[in-house]
């Protein structure tokens, strides 16, 4: 498996660290995927904007229809996230 480094949020500057804060999940964590675009914060806030677009935006398709086709795709590409 690939691994991409990312910046740990003790060592995160004050924007960041806010970028953190702000997408924090409710069982306390960052997402490693947001993670690994801390050395690129515009492209964290431009990942986050798209999945919940693409999530919670308005489609034919259900939430939970999402879901499972994120699944699928993830199980398909062997992806542990």
């Amino acid at each position: 498996m690939s691994f991409i480094g990312y910046i740990e949020e003790h060592d995160a500057n004050e924007a960041l660290r806010s970028l953190y804060e702000k997408y924090r999940a409710p069982h306390g964590d960052v997402d490693h995927i947001l993670k690994i675009h801390s050395y690129n914060p515009r492209s964290m806030v431009g990942h986050y904007e798209l999945y919940k677009a693409l999530m919670f935006g308005r489609s034919e398709l259900s939430r939970v229809q999402r879901e499972m086709i994120a699944v699928v795709v993830s199980a398909e590409n062997r992806c542990k996230y």
